[in-house]
């Protein structure tokens, strides 16, 4: 398996437990904050072996080590993926979910919220739902980039309780 598959696959593994354990204990903003910051990076790792598969298929010879011109490159390889596109366009949203300004909301209850102003006009409300969608589609872009990079599935359930 590609490393950065790998890494990215574990980014995951510690999402997983921040939503399936520390959010069901603890219910704060920080924990759901902390499941964003992970998967953005999950998905950074994963366009990392994108990038790796296309430079050993020998579609590119080179790629950047900054994440904005990894997206452009990424962006320029899959022009005509349309489900690689929206993704890295929700990685963009993680991304700009970390950097911004946010405020917290039923924290310790079940209705615990991260409430984001992405801008003057724009704010965001990520619940304990809205988060494990954002998980669910993360982990669905972990299988396809598995599949483009050599048919890996995921680790199974073992792996990653054991």
């Amino acid at each position: 398996m590609n490393e950065a598959l790998g890494e990215a696959f574990e980014e995951m593994k510690r999402a997983d437990h921040l939503i399936y354990v520390s959010l069901k204990y603890t219910r704060t903003v920080d924990v759901i904050r902390s499941i964003v910051e992970r998967l953005a990076n999950a998905y950074e790792k994963a366009f990392t072996a994108l990038l790796e598969e296309a430079k050993s298929q020998k579609r590119i010879s080179s790629y950047s080590k900054n994440l904005g011109i990894k997206c452009k490159e990424l962006q320029a390889l899959y022009a005509n993926d349309p489900y690689i596109l929206g993704e890295i366009e929700f990685f963009l949203l993680l991304r700009k979910i970390l950097r911004s300004e946010y405020k917290k909301v039923e924290e310790y209850r079940r209705h615990v919220t991260m409430i984001v102003q992405l801008s003057p006009r724009e704010t965001l409300n990520i619940d304990i739902d809205r988060i494990k969608e954002y998980y669910d589609r993360t982990d669905a872009f972990m299988q396809k980039v598995a599949e483009i990079c050599g048919g890996v599935v995921r680790p199974s359930y073992d792996d990653y309780y054991f």
